[in-house]
């Protein structure tokens, strides 16, 4: 996954207890990441793993921060060896190949002083704060998808229901390592909320006045578990990608506190910070009704769909968002299509699974009828529709089936922009 190269000398890294063992520069190769990973995937040259198809967390973060990746290797772990120096290439199509030895490569650079302007518009899918004014500098037309997770994750950390208890003053597991982390902030609910609008309003400033669509906190409840406290609050799931997420977990007794601040928090970045820029988008809104339960939450936060602006999208990521498209429709703002979920639950794949990764592709026939129907959906609604999975910035043909299906934009990998901004103004001219 992503189209970079990379090189280096082999760090085998097993779990988070050997993280110290990891050097800037290194190649990190491990059975799989999840989200407490990514300070270390920061430091790599590139990164190998076991497991994993081309939507899982390591594919994702790895394109988002530019590195060089391949997954689902299989044995990686077991092949290559500690101190061996490699050359990643990913490169040369879907399959990524790994070549002994320090190996030069040339890189290909693009002229884009008059490269013009697309119809359709071409936003960029951010997570890390820290990387948004770089990346604004790319050909852009604002941010489709701003992930809230990254900004959870790396700077508040604990959990938030454990932040919640700690306001409430109730005893929490991990409490001194919640509180070194919260020190010089007021109170759990001060940290919670400033580290959130100091992390998105980075983001919206960057971009500023573009728009900046952020996504509500989609964590899955295995990724919840890995906060500080977490294990204290969240089941073992089965299968938690279609488990407690998404506007369930936004309407629940359960958590429902927890969204009540974050939505306070995002409220402060429009109307506080002054960056009206900022749109919002749900995920995984399963029916109607969760729809307009979410939103009115949100409501008794002061996020007001049509007030100042602001406007309230969903993902379009499960088959019912299709089907009933014309109900949800007359909920929220539009739609952008998470492909990555669409796919796995239109094929009944797993996209985490190395044995049917094969079988996982955005191009099968049966995707596309969806992406199409989601498309026409909106425009007979005259609402918006968008885009912000994997697919287009993998595959070219999905990019031209989506800008002739008449798709309002495109949200992309930062390391797929360019290519795709040539590509659509050549589509759109032909």
């Amino acid at each position: 996954v992503s189209e970079r190269n990379g090189s280096g000398k082999v760090r085998i890294i097993h779990n988070n207890r050997e993280f110290h063992l990891f050097q800037e520069g290194e190649v990190l190769v491990t059975d799989n990441t999840d989200p407490d990973w990514e300070p270390v995937m920061k430091k790599a040259s590139a990164l190998i793993t076991n497991r994993g198809g081309r939507t899982c967390h390591a594919a994702i973060i790895a394109r988002e921060i530019g590195v060089s990746a391949i997954v689902g290797a299989s044995n990686a772990t077991t092949q290559l060896k500690d101190g061996q120096e490699v050359t990643i290439s990913c490169a040369q199509g879907e399959i990524g190949y790994v070549y002994e030895g320090l190996i030069p490569y040339h890189i290909h650079t693009l002229d884009l002083s008059d490269c013009g302007e697309p119809r359709t518009h071409l936003y960029l899918n951010i997570g890390d704060p820290q990387s948004a004014f770089r990346y604004a500098r790319l050909p852009n037309h604002g941010v489709g998808l701003a992930r809230m997770e990254f900004v959870i994750n790396n700077t508040i950390k604990a959990h938030p229901l454990a932040l919640i208890d700690m306001m409430e003053n109730k005893t929490i597991p991990n409490a001194d390592e919640i509180k070194t982390l919260m020190r010089g902030y007021d109170n759990p609910k001060a940290f919670f909320q400033e580290k959130i609008m100091e992390g998105i309003g980075t983001i919206c400033a960057a971009f500023y006045p573009k728009p900046v669509i952020v996504r509500t906190s989609d964590f899955k409840s295995n990724e919840y578990r890995h906060m500080i406290g977490g294990e204290a609050y969240e089941s073992k799931e089965e299968n938690p990608m279609i488990g407690f997420r998404g506007a369930s977990r936004y309407n629940s007794d359960i958590y429902k506190k927890a969204f009540e601040w974050e939505c306070e928090a995002l409220r402060k970045v429009r109307d506080e910070m002054g960056l009206t820029n900022m749109q919002l988008m749900l995920p995984f809104v399963r029916t109607p009704q969760e729809g307009r339960n979410a939103i009115a939450i949100m409501n008794t936060q002061g996020l007001i769909q049509g007030v100042n602006g602001l406007k309230i999208y969903a993902m379009c990521e499960i088959p019912s968002n299709v089907i009933l498209a014309d109900e949800f429709l007359k909920i929220f703002d539009g739609y952008s299509i998470g492909s990555n979920d669409l796919t796995q639950l239109t094929l009944g794949v797993d996209r985490d699974s190395t044995l049917v990764a094969s079988i996982f592709d955005e191009r099968n026939e049966a995707v596309k009828r969806m992406l199409k129907m989601a498309i026409d959906a909106c425009k007979k609604e005259g609402k918006y529709i968008g885009i912000c999975g994997q697919a287009p910035s993998d595959y070219p043909e999905i990019t031209q089936f989506l800008v002739e299906s008449g798709i309002d934009s495109i949200s992309l990998n930062p390391d797929s922009i360019v290519k795709t901004w040539k590509l659509v103004l050549e589509l759109e001219n032909t």
